[in-house]
């Protein structure tokens, strides 16, 4: 036997733990301070058990509702832990309700066996001691032919004070009538009433069995109701009676009843055990779908976030490495006027001496045609970087609108695109610096080794974006995959809520591309008559429907606002012209808003697509809208139970 009362310190203790600082505990942190909780409960630290049946919270000792009895524990302690409450609240709660399964589930099935007192009831009257013939039926003596014909309705008609369901003359094995008829009445304790009363009534008149035996009433009809001596006489009423019934005594039939009462009364008490078990096991696996869906969520909600934060940081890293190529190429431009321009003084300086001698002429005409090679190696070197710094604006600008167009697409793929622009853009400059290198020869620069070295870069480079274009085909694939999940989610979130969610709910389902009949209704009692108004409109909406569903119907035409293409109603169509001037234009309105939803919904497949629907708003609603709906209408449920 559980403890009745507990301490009063740990009542204190317990409140002040559930009350007090609920807000310091994550939700990340829920599963380990629910595991401390169900340790603490286990333990005994706090008292759960009252009595054989009574249990109570721990956790709400201020409510003004102290005993529970289990399966209303059980419920109270899986919805508070799938509530918003606080994060403490919550996990106490969790605790608390796998105690209950763990520890206490056989207290689900325990019923208070049935004690059967034998009640010291007085000595039973002599009428519940007699032996009668069941179904209860009643004998009837010196009954006329006549009457007996068309099934005794003329003597039934006399006996209606007594409610007999049959009347049945006896025959002797000859064939001969004996003069004797049967009567019978309901199974039940109104039967045995009745049948009672018809003894009764022959008897007051003198007409019952004593006085047929001692007199031999030839003149009037006696009659009373069949018992043992009767059901054993051997005579053709004897064996009808054997034929067509048992003895038995008022204690026996009062001892079937009441076992058959008590074995109902014992089936329905384990039927009523197994579905409240079974409905308990129901209640907690949908609550633990209910949590695993908003972790679910939750996880989904933190990648999006981390993976926003890393685009930014990728972005901002792709603009600073533009920059800095810019900077580059900006010194390297530099320095090549710087050397043009020397070269171009060094050619003036040598132009105004004088050669004195033919050797002095022939260094000057050697160092000029020197000077002159440089100067077209450095002219090619520079029409190399302007070639190189022209491809690289146009790569940049390519980029750009590349970039635009996939941020309109897929901001998923922003991260890998940003990533192989940078890598083309490093893997031009590479190039242009290698051409630029080539043709610097005689300048002092090794450019075999330098050559080498970028050669080695480039190639290091072209397999990095290798790579990024690897993993940017999985992670594409990735996203597919998870598209395609959700979507099928959410198929079975509608079919699985089709009944709970209405169209009159907040969150309902829209069947996209059905026409609706009210329109057809109202133009057909304009245009038909209230007696064939109805059928006019179901013909007229099954075979609009119809048309609906023929693909190769497409009463749309491309037209272009602000710059974009769209499909819109093609008012000229010859079948949408013939529907306005035959049943108006709100018909009209109806069936180009179905057209409108299939070709937005499924424009392929041309049937109708249930869909999440906001009917407050009048659009698409979201998953997370829909679930938390069904929450709020399942904790309204579970109140009014």
């Amino acid at each position: 036997m559980a403890p009745v009362t507990a301490n009063a310190d740990q009542q204190h203790w317990s409140a002040m733990e559930c009350s007090s600082d609920e807000s310091d505990l994550s939700d990340a942190d829920i599963d380990d301070y629910a595991d401390k909780s169900y340790m603490d409960l286990k333990s005994g630290k706090l008292v759960v058990r009252l009595g054989n049946e009574k249990f109570r919270c721990p956790f709400c000792l201020g409510k003004k509702k102290q005993d529970y009895r289990y399966n209303e524990l059980l419920q109270h302690a899986i919805g508070v832990g799938t509530s918003n409450r606080a994060p403490k609240v919550k996990a106490n709660h969790m605790a608390l309700a796998n105690l209950l399964k763990n520890n206490y589930a056989n207290a689900a099935g325990s019923l208070p066996s049935r004690q059967v007192v034998a009640p010291s009831n007085p000595p039973r009257p002599l009428q519940d001691q007699e032996v009668y013939v069941w179904p209860w039926m009643g004998i009837l003596a010196n009954v006329p032919a006549e009457q007996t014909k068309g099934d005794g309705a003329s003597l039934l008609q006399r006996l209606a004070d007594f409610n007999p369901l049959q009347f049945t003359a006896v025959y002797c094995s000859e064939g001969r009538y004996t003069g004797y008829a049967v009567v019978r009445f309901s199974k039940d304790w109104i039967g045995f009433k009745n049948a009672l009363a018809f003894q009764n009534h022959f008897k007051s008149q003198r007409l019952g069995k004593t006085d047929w035996t001692a007199h031999g009433q030839d003149k009037y009809i006696c009659g009373w109701l069949a018992k043992e001596e009767d059901y054993k006489s051997g005579d053709p009423v004897g064996r009808f009676l054997s034929a067509n019934g048992d003895l038995k005594t008022v204690s026996d039939l009062e001892n079937d009843l009441s076992c058959k009462t008590e074995t109902l009364i014992a089936s329905l008490s384990h039927q009523i055990t197994a579905k409240s078990k079974y409905l308990v096991e129901l209640e907690c696996k949908y609550n633990q779908m209910n949590l695993s869906i908003k972790r679910a969520m939750e996880e989904t909600d933190l990648l999006h976030k981390r993976y926003n934060e890393e685009m930014r940081n990728m972005q901002s890293a792709a603009r600073e490495h533009s920059q800095r190529i810019f900077q580059e190429t900006d010194q390297l431009r530099k320095q090549l006027d710087d050397k043009e321009n020397a070269i171009v003084r060094r050619s003036k300086q040598l132009s105004k001496f004088v050669a004195q001698t033919d050797m002095e002429r022939r260094k000057l005409d050697s160092e000029r045609k020197k000077n002159s090679e440089q100067n077209d190696s450095l002219h090619m070197a520079r029409i190399e970087q302007q070639k190189s710094d022209k491809s690289v604006l146009q790569l940049v600008e390519k980029h750009k609108k590349e970039k635009e167009i996939a941020l309109n697409k897929i901001l998923q793929l922003e991260k890998q695109l940003d990533e192989k622009q940078k890598l083309e853009l490093e893997i031009q400059q590479l190039r242009g610096r290698l051409r630029v290198v080539q043709h610097m020869e005689g300048e002092g620069v090794d450019v075999k080794k330098r050559t080498e070295e970028l050669t080695k870069e480039l190639n290091e480079k072209i397999e990095e974006m290798e790579d990024m274009e690897a993993l940017n085909q999985a992670l594409i694939s990735k996203e597919r995959k998870t598209n395609d999940e959700l979507q099928d989610a959410k198929k079975e979130l509608i079919q699985g809520l089709s009944d709970l969610l209405g169209p009159r709910s907040n969150i309902g389902i829209k069947r996209m591309g059905e026409l609706d009949e009210k329109p057809f209704l109202i133009a057909c009692k304009q245009r038909y008559g209230a007696a064939e108004a109805e059928i006019k409109a179901v013909e007229f909406c099954s075979k609009w429907q119809e048309n609906l569903k023929d693909a190769n119907w497409h009463p749309f035409k491309i037209v272009t606002r602000g710059g974009k293409t769209e499909q819109i109603i093609n008012e000229d169509d010859e079948k949408l012209v013939g529907l306005k001037l035959q049943l108006g234009d709100e018909v009209y309105q109806a069936v180009t808003m179905a057209l409108l939803e299939i070709n937005e919904y499924n424009a392929s497949g041309s049937y109708v697509v249930s869909e999440l629907w906001n009917n407050k708003e009048n659009r698409k609603a979201s998953m997370q809208e829909a679930l938390q709906h069904v929450l709020k209408q399942w904790k309204l449920q579970r109140r009014r139970r």
